[in-house]
């Protein structure tokens, strides 16, 4: 049965109107741009390829016409280039003091397609518009349960509706879900910083423009967990990092 908040057109269960993002900072990045360095961080995978995992679809017909199929390969554990590990989040945990920098006002976009979220781990910035998108021709849910920022739940009946909200404070990983179909998940790692990113293919990030400095560099994987690693850059120096991770 869908839950009784869905039932509304978009609204939100106790979400109210949408909250007004936040003004733009308008604060420079203290960083002398001359001497700045980068982090390049490489994620792996070690051990035995998983085996391919399936979820099932066939719970709701019009998930299994979106698809073509009555089941697709399960994204929990992707591997790209082997053995790089995808879907990795890697930011800057501490090292940036009281470093301040403009709040993007482009949104990221988190969209719904085929009965799934598109991108499924992504990086915004505290105060920076997140636009939640459905594109498909059915009913979902976004349901929100950060520990940190505070918790919404929105339905979102009908293709082409969208919505934005914005997050108060830092948070790794604020988790969404969608009641209507369970296997629908996203991660979003909220950040007062833009030294962020997430592994594609190559399992790699790149985290550029970093002031010299000793800074503590963590990869967050959803099933795995984290990895932290100590990196010092000196002025304009490139160095690498790597984070294995073992299921």
């Amino acid at each position: 049965m869908v839950p009784t908040c869905l039932l509304s057109a978009a609204l939100a269960c106790g979400g109210g109107q949408t909250a007004p993002a936040t003004p733009a900072s308008t604060v420079a990045a203290a960083v002398d741009a001359s001497t700045a360095g980068t982090i390049t961080a490489t994620v792996l995978f070690a051990g035995a390829r998983p085996a391919v995992s399936m979820v099932r679809l066939d719970g709701d017909a019009k998930c299994v016409a979106e698809n073509g199929a009555a089941e697709r390969p399960a994204e929990s554990i992707v591997l790209g280039e082997d053995p790089a590990l995808q879907n990795v989040f890697v930011y800057v945990k501490d090292g940036l003091g009281n470093l301040t920098f403009p709040i993007p006002t482009e949104p990221v976009v988190l969209d719904q397609q085929k009965c799934r979220y598109v991108p499924r781990v992504f990086g915004i910035r505290v105060g920076q518009p997140l636009e939640v998108h459905n594109s498909d021709p059915l009913l979902h849910n976004v349901r929100s349960a950060g520990k940190i920022n505070q918790p919404f739940n929105m339905g979102e009946p009908v293709k082409g509706v969208s919505f934005t909200r914005t997050f108060t404070t830092s948070e790794v990983m604020v988790p969404f879900r969608c009641d209507v179909h369970a296997w629908m998940q996203a991660w979003a790692g909220v950040l007062t910083h833009p030294f962020f990113g997430v592994t594609g293919t190559d399992g790699r990030v790149s985290l550029a423009g970093l002031p010299p400095g000793t800074y503590t560099v963590e990869a967050w994987h959803e099933e795995l967990g984290t990895r932290e690693s100590t990196v010092t850059i000196a002025a304009k120096e490139t160095k690498d990092v790597q984070f294995t991770f073992v299921r």
